[in-house]
C-alpha cells in the first residue's frame, strides 16, 4: 500500500492543526514525525488513519481516494501513549479482540496471538490481567494488539514516552526489528531527536502544523534545510548566533573570530547564522585546531554521564553537552573549544548555507 496526503489543511474551531501538508510513504517504510508537542503530529496521524477528516485537501491510498472514507474500512492500526488495554480482558484476549471482530477463525486467532506474543517477549503472560503487569508489560500488550493486526498502516503515537529509560531502550531495539520484518507503512511520532536518529528510516519535521523538511533520517539530521529544523532535530537545540564571515576567518558576534572551516569556502563574506550543536562543545581542546570561548558558567547540570554547561556568548544563550561529570559553581571561568568544522552557516532569512562534512556531523554520520 501507498499512503499520499495531498495539501492537506485541517482547521478546528478558527486554529489550523495542519497547513497545506503534502507526503508520500512508500510500503515497508518507516517514517518518523518529529516535532515538539503541538507540532501537529497526532493531528497528521488522525487524519491517514481516518479518524479525522481534513478540512481541505486530499488522502490516498494506492492512488484512490479515501478521504471521506471511515477508518473502519481502512487497513489500520494505532498506538497510543497510554497504556489502553481491556482491563477485564485476559493478556490474550486484549491481542485477540481486534481478530475476533474480524471474524478470523480460532485457529488463525491463535496462531497469530501467540506468535505476536512471543515477538514482544510477553508470550509467558498470556493468562493475565492488565492490572497484574508491569507499565512496560502493559504497553507491550498495547502494541502487540496492534500487530496483530498486519493492517498496512501502522501508527504508533510517541508509544515509548511513558516507559522508563531501560525499557524504552529494549522496546525500541525490538521494535526495529519487527518492522524490518513487515511491509506495512510504520508512521512513529517522537518529540525526541534521539529517538528519530535511533529508529532511523525517514523524517518528517513538523512545526505548527506544517512540514518543515521531509527525507532520509540522517541527511534531515545532518543538513537541516532551516534554522527551525535544526533547533528541533538537536537536543538541546542548536546553539546559534550571529556573525560574519571575514575571508578566512568566522566572527561569532563580536568576541569569538576562528579560521573558517572547509564547509564555509564559497560563500561570500557578509553577515550569516552560525548555529552548532551542543555535543560539539567542549570543556577539553580535543584538536590542534579548536577555537576557544572564554565563559563564565551560568548552570551546570549533571544528568547521568553527560553535563550540561550552560554560558551566554555574545547575548546569546549557549549549551555545551560534556561526557563525564563536571561540577562547576556558579560564575566558575572555562574555556568553551569546539572545531570550526562543525560550524553551521544560515543565511538571515535562516536557509541553509553551509553544513560540517558527514564525519565531523554527529552520531548519525554512520
Amino acid at each position: 500500500m501507498t499512503l499520499r496526503l495531498e495539501n492537506v489543511t485541517r482547521i478546528v474551531g478558527g486554529e489550523t492543526h495542519l497547513a497545506e501538508v503534502t507526503v508520500e510513504l512508500a510500503p515497508g517504510s518507516v517514517n518518523m514525525l518529529l516535532g515538539p508537542t503541538l507540532a501537529g503530529k497526532t493531528s497528521l496521524m488522525r487524519v491517514m488513519a481516518g479518524l479525522d477528516r481534513p478540512t481541505r485537501g486530499r488522502v490516498l491510498v494506492d492512488g484512490r481516494d479515501v478521504t471521506g472514507a471511515s477508518v473502519r474500512t481502512r487497513s489500520v492500526a494505532m498506538v497510543y501513549q497510554q497504556f489502553i488495554n481491556y482491563p477485564s480482558f485476559t493478556v490474550y484476549e486484549n491481542i485477540a479482540s481486534p481478530l475476533r471482530r474480524a471474524g478470523l477463525d480460532r485457529a488463525e486467532i491463535d496462531r497469530r496471538v501467540r506468535a505476536t506474543a512471543a515477538a514482544l517477549h510477553i508470550d509467558t503472560l498470556l493468562d493475565r490481567l492488565p492490572g497484574q503487569l508491569s507499565g512496560g508489560q502493559q504497553q507491550r500488550t498495547a502494541l502487540a494488539r496492534a500487530l496483530v493486526k498486519e493492517a498496512d498502516l501502522l501508527l504508533l503515537d510517541e508509544p515509548l514516552v511513558n516507559l522508563d529509560y531501560k525499557l524504552r531502550e529494549e522496546l525500541r531495539e525490538e521494535l526495529r526489528e519487527i518492522f524490518a520484518r513487515r511491509r506495512a507503512i510504520v508512521v512513529y511520532a517522537t518529540t525526541e531527536p534521539s529517538e528519530a536518529l535511533l529508529m532511523g528510516g525517514s523524517t518528517i519535521v513538523l512545526d505548527q502544523g506544517r512540514v518543515l523538511q521531509a527525507g532520509r533520517t540522517v541527511e534531515v539530521y545532518h543538513r537541516p534545510a532551516a534554522v527551525r529544523v535544526g533547533q528541533i532535530f538537536s537536543d538541546p537545540p542548536m546553539n546559534l548566533i550571529g556573525g560574519r564571515l571575514e575571508g578566512s576567518f568566522v566572527v561569532l558576534g563580536d568576541a569569538v573570530r576562528t579560521p573558517a572551516g572547509e564547509q564555509m569556502r564559497g560563500l561570500p563574506d557578509g553577515r550569516y547564522r552560525f548555529g552548532i550543536r551542543a555535543n560539539h562543545l567542549s570543556l577539553r581542546r580535543h584538536g590542534a585546531d579548536d577555537a576557544a570561548i572564554p565563559a563564565s558558567v551560568e548552570l551546570a547540570e549533571i544528568s547521568g554521564s553527560e553535563t550540561f554547561v550552560h554560558f551566554t556568548l555574545a547575548g546569546a544563550a549557549w549549551v555545551a553537552q560534556e561526557d563525564g561529570v563536571h561540577p562547576a559553581e556558579l560564575g566558575t571561568a572555562v574555556e568553551i573549544h569546539f572545531s570550526p568544522r562543525t560550524l553551521y552557516a544560515f543565511a538571515e532569512d535562516g536557509r541553509l548555507l553551509a553544513a560540517p562534512p558527514r564525519a565531523e556531523a554527529g552520531p548519525a554520520a554512520a
